[in-house]
């Protein structure tokens, strides 16, 4: 393997910092609970209305003001969204199945009660991710839905957020962001009953909130700063590499942005073309940093060893500019989600075409997929038996209950074959 340009070490969402702020915010924020959210929020935001839930007459207004396209496109992204999880709904069936006469086993999937969506909008007003968490939630079948998103500084509400929260079909809004929108949900303060799972992307004190949270509540996924890999071969043109890589490296200066290529002159290329495209993208401040920390270019010897740079790696965004796409999609198993073809890009998975773009990072994807329909769906199990396979049971399990030493469990089991093992 040949390393054309290495980034620096992988960003990881460990900071002994953040986690003492953090932890010292939601201690605050418990205990003096929308106080202390107004005071936070005036520090950060500048926002300090009346009332951080949007009533009807707002939402009302703030969708006005749209031009009539952006509500179009939404509800386009939106629908497709919608049809993606109705998929994955129907593939999450109940089971029942009898492994001996006499015992019924099976499993239910089981919505949670309460979802509180977080819709980001520091950088960028990302109002897109809007659907990812609340779409999903709905279609499991997920009652109560709040969502809380950040005012952009010095303009109030953003109002095609609103529109997405809305359309999506959250329950309640409110303009609140960062770790007092998480402890808003998590604690729920008098204003609403405290959700189950909070789910949605963040920077990192979102992101540490969430880890401090769980358990009192539920999350989806630890999502750091947002990452995209691509492999290609020598069939791929390297001005649509580096303008996907360039892509993703607009998000945050701490993004990975990772190039795997099968040849040093087709890296070289790449290079040349990202250079070249920073000196006119209107987001280069941003990107350029990205790139010039993160930037990854590495000159893989085989599809073997591009596969295993890819496998270690466990991007968040894989993309796929190869002739042979199917020997890499079959062997392949560690990214958030695959774009396979220079076709599709990692825009269209996180805007418009359905997928969901809330997605592992730091590696996660090696244990945990991205966020989907099965989320929000609790898979309970359930037993039902005969007194005759009662006993059956009974015998054995006292028996190994009392090989562990645990005699009043092997009770529970003496008392029901007694109770169903007698003659007639």
């Amino acid at each position: 393997m040949l390393k054309i340009k290495d980034g620096g070490h992988r960003l990881f969402e460990n900071d002994p910092e953040t986690a003492q702020l953090v932890s010292e915010m939601l201690l605050d924020l418990e205990k003096h609970g929308l106080d202390a959210v107004r005071r936070y929020s005036a520090k950060f935001d500048e926002w300090t209305p009346p009332s951080f839930e949007l009533d009807a007459k707002q939402i009302r207004e703030a969708i006005s003001r749209l031009d009539p396209e952006v509500i179009r496109d939404t509800t386009y992204c939106q629908d497709n969204v919608r049809r993606f999880a109705q998929a994955q709904r129907a593939t999450l069936l109940p089971l029942e199945t009898t492994p001996r006469p006499g015992i019924v086993l099976g499993h239910r999937h089981i919505p949670v009660g309460a979802v509180g969506s977080y819709i980001p909008g520091g950088r960028y007003p990302m109002f897109g991710s809007a659907q990812m968490s609340i779409i999903p939630a709905k279609v499991a079948g997920v009652k109560r839905i709040a969502a809380c998103t950040p005012p952009v500084k010095g303009e109030g509400y953003f109002p095609a957020t609103i529109n997405a929260i809305h359309e999506a079909g959250a329950d309640r809004i409110f303009v609140v962001g960062g770790v007092p929108a998480m402890a808003l949900m998590a604690f729920g303060m008098g204003v609403m009953e405290p959700v189950d799972i909070l789910c949605g992307a963040g920077n990192k004190f979102v992101a540490e909130a969430k880890r401090q949270l769980f358990g009192r509540c539920g999350i989806d996924l630890l999502a750091g700063p947002t990452e995209i890999m691509i492999i290609a071969d020598e069939s791929a043109d390297p001005a649509l590499v580096a303008c996907d890589l360039l892509g993703q490296a607009e998000h945050d200066p701490n993004c990975g942005v990772a190039l795997i290529c099968l040849g040093e002159k087709f890296g070289r290329a790449c290079l040349i073309e990202v250079e070249k495209q920073l000196k006119v993208l209107p987001t280069r401040e941003i990107a350029s940093q990205s790139w010039a920390t993160n930037g990854r270019i590495y000159v893989a010897e085989s599809r073997e060893e591009a596969i295993a740079l890819s496998e270690d790696y466990a991007p968040e965004h894989l993309e796929l500019h190869v002739e042979d796409q199917g020997y890499y999609f079959e062997r392949l198993t560690n990214y958030g989600s695959l774009f396979i073809g220079e076709e599709t890009t990692v825009a269209y998975g996180d805007k418009s075409i359905g997928t969901n773009h809330i997605l592992p990072t730091s590696r996660a994807a090696r244990y945990t997929g991205g966020v989907w329909v099965g989320k929000f769906l609790k898979t309970v199990t359930y037993q039902r038996m005969t007194p005759a396979a009662s006993v059956e049971v009974g015998e054995v399990t006292a028996r190994q209950c009392r090989v562990e030493r645990m005699l009043a469990h092997a009770i529970t089991a003496d008392v029901r074959v007694q109770r169903y093992g007698k003659k007639p």
